[in-house]
């Protein structure tokens, strides 16, 4: 099997997987993760770092999966690469009480960085995310022990973009020169009410651009070499944040259902379902099926990750015997431990003032 086939398997997996877990559920959104499948795949694959046996681990990149309602391509992508989510979760995609619900929650999955259901909300918190990174950096790198350098990636839609919110954030990340974003722009043209011509038809590069941010553009979603190169560019421009258009087809695949609105939020349907298998070279009959080779590959990432952490953990050793009170207090502020006698600074008041809250912090 050559790396281009076993790149396509993998990625049919991902598309079956989550075609299936909607299609058992009978809701849910199977359009967005049948185009997006090759960009997530080359991020995960190749450029992602993370640990799916500690998704806690400090110093991981984050992975934002603003379109929520695309989760099950998060779900497919957290059980190949070998974290705690049972293919057992995926079967029970949107019933009461599953680790796979309507919309990803954090906290409730492990590998969710971040709860995503309003159009916006994921780009949005990933400039926090990132903001958080660049501040903490500051706060505790010191030359020779750059212990905290992860990145924030993402995925984000035409909704996310119509946002007011997505607008305001992204202008702050301009502003601030967040280099540590990178979001993949699924460009696929469709929303849940139609072709976004009826409604959403500026340059959307140039808006980010003119925010300050490092805009390339991908022709073709299935370019998986394409969309690695631009994830390569964009980790060497510093000092911008950035933003590759990727142009999707949603539904992709489906042979009666592909670029419409009616893939963005219903299930394919049975008959459909064996159609666009038929058509991506799978078995129609099988469901939930994961071949043995592309599990295989996922789950190199888990031993990656293992190697990643530990070298991290190196890196640590020789930061905390460099500057052991610095190291103290990294493990107290992940640990959400307070100082001793903190109390002592707030400020405290004697009865009624006529004082604006803005003016009363200590």
């Amino acid at each position: 099997m050559t790396t281009s086939d076993l790149d396509r398997l993998c990625i049919t997996a991902l598309r079956c997987l989550s075609i299936d877990g909607v299609q058992k559920a009978n809701a849910g959104h199977p359009g967005a993760p049948m185009g997006q499948a090759p960009m997530a795949y080359v991020l995960w694959d190749r450029h992602l770092r993370h640990n799916p046996t500690n998704p806690t681990w400090m110093n991981r990149d984050r992975f934002i999966l603003s379109p929520g309602h695309g989760c099950m391509l998060l779900y497919s992508l957290l059980h190949l690469t070998g974290y705690d989510l049972p293919l057992a979760e995926l079967q029970r995609f949107r019933q009461l009480g599953s680790k796979c619900p309507g919309h990803s929650e954090y906290g409730h999955t492990a590998g969710v960085e971040t709860t995503t259901g309003p159009l916006g909300q994921g780009l949005s918190n990933g400039v926090g995310m990132a903001i958080a990174r660049k501040h903490l950096a500051a706060y505790f790198n010191r030359p020779g022990h750059d212990i905290l350098d992860y990145m924030i990636y993402g995925i984000v839609s035409d909704g996310d973009l119509m946002e007011g919110v997505a607008s305001e954030a992204g202008s702050l990340a301009g502003h601030l020169r967040l280099d540590n974003i990178i979001y993949l722009y699924d460009d696929n043209h469709v929303s849940i009410e139609g072709h976004t011509s009826v409604a959403f038809t500026e340059d959307r590069l140039k808006r980010f651009e003119a925010y300050g941010w490092h805009t390339q553009a991908v022709s073709d979603g299935n370019d998986i070499e394409a969309i690695h190169a631009a994830i390569e560019a964009a980790k060497a421009v510093k000092d911008k944040p950035h933003i590759i258009a990727i142009r999707t087809i949603i539904g992709y695949g489906s042979p009666n259902k592909s670029d419409t609105a009616e893939v963005h939020g219903s299930p394919l349907g049975k008959d459909e379902v064996k159609l666009t298998k038929k058509a991506y070279g799978w078995d129609p009959e099988k469901e939930f099926y994961i071949p043995d080779d592309a599990l295989a590959q996922f789950r190199k990432q888990a031993a990656r990750g293992k190697e990643q952490e530990a070298e991290w953990n190196t890196r640590f050793a020789a930061y905390e015997k460099a500057y052991p009170e610095l190291a103290r207090q990294f493990k107290d502020w992940q640990a959400g431990r307070l100082p001793e006698g903190w109390t002592a600074a707030l400020r405290t008041f004697a009865g009624v003032m006529a004082l604006s809250t803005r003016s009363a912090q200590a």
